[in-house]
């Protein structure tokens, strides 16, 4: 099971959910053949996916590639910039402080097929959303493999953003690929999304939402561990900046490490994160999760010279909470927390660390398992691999939110089994990869219909 998904459950699969149209158990028949028949093809596009180091602003490369994919399969594709001030009063917007000027994202329409399209087959319209953004791979050194090669070993491949979430790109389009080699025309219309910003934010699957990128569905394919992730938590960024009084090294003793009064407020904010995760204190579907909500600091700057004692520290941190706490009663907590801390330091009290939320700002959520989208889940990754369909909740977060939240959209992640995600010598099992696109390939016929 994916680090990310814990707790992990099974759900019995309703007989309803089974299909009893014989043309779509002929469907699922051929396209799970055409899926085997690629297959090879699937992992080498995979490994051109990873060999585009696609780090945030450097996303245009892995984009042209997945843009030209769709095109040569016969989908209307749209290049998508995002435009910060189209999605900045809308809910869910992260307040970025990166550009976004000339990046584009990718759509690519599979209109039903038949005359009449959807209003005429009475199918139903789905998007695959998957993201193209990866981590730093940094420090390089310390990985084992080149992280941009995806060089395969072991029945897993290995490379930065090979499990988050290149792989599952991979296995939606390939699933898609499959359904049309195998020359079946779905009743509803198909949107295959690649999007930026997921990492930070989301504002690039906002930015769709916004300009009008709809379906009655979407699945996305995070690396869940061939699970369904029920619940997500929300994720606040903040900058923390601690002022000191600076001095020649020589005059150390009689002025200020910003260094080291930042360990004030790192010890701060290590109590207000276990004071967060009392057993009383935690969402009921996280109760047995060991320990759901981190507050990771995750970058720090302090200083610019050995013999210098530092006039500046800051941190950069990243914030967890529960699905339904309110974002800005969980800022004022943190804030609150952080401030007190300060004011019993004789410095900080008198200078007081600067908190400032940037970028990362998404709700947590709930999702529900009784809707038709997850019995199509369930009953595919029942047909594909044998087993009732695990369900877990995530301690991370994933652009489902946008779907469901604000716009009563639908979403599920299901995606497959990955390791050391934004670690080095992160890595994907390429038979869950396999397995992930039959189940996909069989949610796109159930969901869809066969026109």
């Amino acid at each position: 099971m994916n680090p990310l998904t814990q707790g992990a459950t099974q759900i019995v699969v309703p007989m309803a959910a089974a299909p009893s149209d014989p043309r779509a158990a002929a469907a699922k028949a051929a396209a799970f053949a055409a899926i085997e028949q690629a297959f090879g093809q699937e992992v080498d596009f995979l490994k051109t996916l990873v060999r585009h180091p696609s780090t945030r602003g450097q996303t245009n490369g892995v984009q042209h590639l997945v843009a030209a994919t769709l095109h040569a399969m016969g989908l209307r594709v749209d290049e998508v910039p995002v435009e910060p001030e189209r999605i900045a009063g809308r809910p869910g917007f992260s307040p970025a402080d990166w550009p976004y000027d000339g990046l584009f994202q990718v759509v690519g329409t599979l209109p039903a097929a038949g005359a009449g399209g959807m209003a005429a087959t009475g199918g139903r319209s789905l998007i695959l959303n998957g993201h193209v953004d990866v981590v730093s791979p940094e420090p390089v050194g310390h990985w084992t493999r080149d992280p941009w090669a995806g060089e395969v070993a072991g029945g897993r491949m290995y490379g930065r953003g090979t499990g988050d979430m290149k792989a599952g790109v991979g296995a939606m389009i390939y699933a898609l690929k499959a359904v049309q080699a195998a020359g079946i025309g779905l009743g509803g219309d198909v949107l295959v999304e690649t999007v930026l910003d997921e990492e930070c934010g989301g504002n690039g699957t906002l930015a769709l939402l916004a300009q009008g990128y709809r379906a009655g569905a979407a699945v996305i394919p995070e690396p869940s561990g061939l699970g369904l992730t029920r619940a997500h938590l929300g994720v606040l960024w903040c900058r923390i900046r601690v002022r000191g009084r600076a001095a020649h090294a020589g005059a150390a003793s009689r002025a200020v490490n910003a260094v080291e009064k930042a360990y004030v407020v790192l010890q701060a904010i290590k109590t207000l994160e276990a004071e967060a995760n009392r057993p009383e204190a935690r969402h009921p579907l996280y109760a047995a999760v060991e320990h759901p909500l981190n507050y990771n600091v995750g970058v720090i700057h302090g200083g610019d010279w050995p013999s210098s004692v530092p006039e500046a520290c800051t941190l950069e941190v990243r914030f967890a909470c529960y699905p339904g706490e309110a974002l800005d009663a969980v800022q004022a907590r943190l804030c609150d927390g952080v401030l007190r801390a300060a004011a019993a330091d004789d410095w900080l009290r008198e200078h007081p660390p600067e908190l400032t939320f940037f970028g990362f700002r998404g709700e947590g959520a709930v999702y529900d398992l009784d809707g038709d989208l997850v019995r199509a889940v369930a009953a595919s990754h029942a047909q594909v691999l044998g087993t009732p369909l695990p369900v877990g909740v995530s301690t991370a977060s994933d652009d489902r939110r946008f779907f469901q939240l604000y716009h009563g959209i639908p979403a599920v992640c299901y995606g497959p089994i990955g390791g050391q995600l934004h670690a080095v010598d992160e890595w994907v099992d390429l038979e869950s990869l396999r397995a992930c696109t039959c189940v996909l390939a069989g949610v796109l016929i159930d969901w869809c219909g066969v026109a």
